[in-house]
């Protein structure tokens, strides 16, 4: 049996599947964390960084955007 792949980026969808919120909630918070880590617009956020800038546990982010 094959692993799970898990995928780095993280996209508005898996956002509001974390939060409860909605999808233009979600594509401000990528927008701040972008400018908090210094990103540019074209650069991928990661669900390492999104969870670190919520404070919240990686394991479970991680459990959450599994397809």
């Amino acid at each position: 049996m094959k692993p799970r792949q898990i995928r780095l980026c993280i996209y508005p969808k898996d956002i509001q599947r974390i939060t409860g919120k909605s999808e233009r909630y979600s594509r401000n918070l990528m927008h701040r964390i972008r400018i908090s880590l210094g990103k540019q617009a074209h650069h991928p956020v990661t669900w390492l960084e999104l969870a670190a800038y919520l404070n919240l546990p990686p394991d479970q982010v991680r459990d959450m955007i599994l397809d």
